[in-house]
């Protein structure tokens, strides 16, 4: 008997970059579990769509499905968009049984992608003295996905020592430009800014062009394509496969 086959459903964008992204840390799951069919779909914005990918996989035989939400907040999307696409793909295949796992979530161990990241940034600008860290995420009109964002905030600040504000690209404040303003306001000089987000796009661009105009020394790419994240979305899998077990 196969194994469930793994979709990794990412939102989708317009900017190619994501869909690339998203594509390259598949191609890094793959690596770790060579055993299983794993493939990637987007919500919107982008292909292949959730739709698609789902009835490829029925053509190959596969009738069990676990999907893992390259989501990094319980939000709406993972509320509402997740749930309805997976029950329409069912609706459309009888027999077909898909489990959707929890998000990815702001896990304790992305902290270590962080840093990378900011090390790398940090290298690129030249900056060896920091007094300040801006964490920046998509944000939400859900203040739990929000509060969630500044909890992983306070242990990132923890983790280093420094004072380290929670800003956001859309839908709360504040937005990565005032974080950095506020702090330059109690005399800190070098602030650096982290972006917690999967991918390149449009908010983290955006993210970073404010935090850049307002002053800060280096802003960080996305987490990207790293093992860690890919260590992840097994972690996820292997829940969603158990739950799939008849009891």
């Amino acid at each position: 008997m196969a194994a469930p086959a793994l979709v990794a459903l990412a939102h989708g964008s317009r900017d190619p970059r994501s869909a690339a992204t998203v594509k390259a840390l598949v191609e890094e799951v793959r690596r770790m579990r060579p055993d299983l069919r794993i493939e990637h779909a987007f919500l919107d914005l982008a292909k292949p769509s959730f739709t698609t990918t789902v009835d490829k996989l029925v053509r190959a035989g596969f009738d069990e499905i676990v999907v893992v939400p390259l989501l990094l907040t319980e939000a709406y999307h993972a509320k509402v968009d997740v749930p309805e696409a997976v029950a329409e793909a069912m609706s459309r295949h009888a027999g077909l049984q898909i489990r959707a796992t929890s998000v990815l979530g702001l896990e304790s161990s992305f902290l270590d992608v962080l840093d990378i990241r900011m090390r790398e940034a940090l290298k690129e600008s030249r900056v060896r003295e920091l007094d300040a860290l801006v964490l920046a995420s998509a944000g939400s009109s859900d203040p739990l996905a929000n509060q969630s964002v500044a909890r992983l905030a306070r242990l990132w600040g923890a983790r280093h020592k420094l004072p380290v504000t929670a800003a956001f690209a859309s839908a709360a404040p504040p937005a990565t430009g005032e974080a950095v303003r506020a702090f330059r306001t109690q005399g800190r000089r070098h602030i650096a800014v982290a972006s917690l987000f999967l991918a390149p796009g449009l908010l983290p661009d955006r993210a970073a062009e404010l935090a850049l105009e307002a002053g800060a020394v280096a802003v960080s790419k996305p987490l990207g394509a790293h093992p860690e994240v890919a260590r992840t979305i097994l972690a996820r899998y292997a829940v969603g496969a158990v739950e799939l077990v008849p009891v």
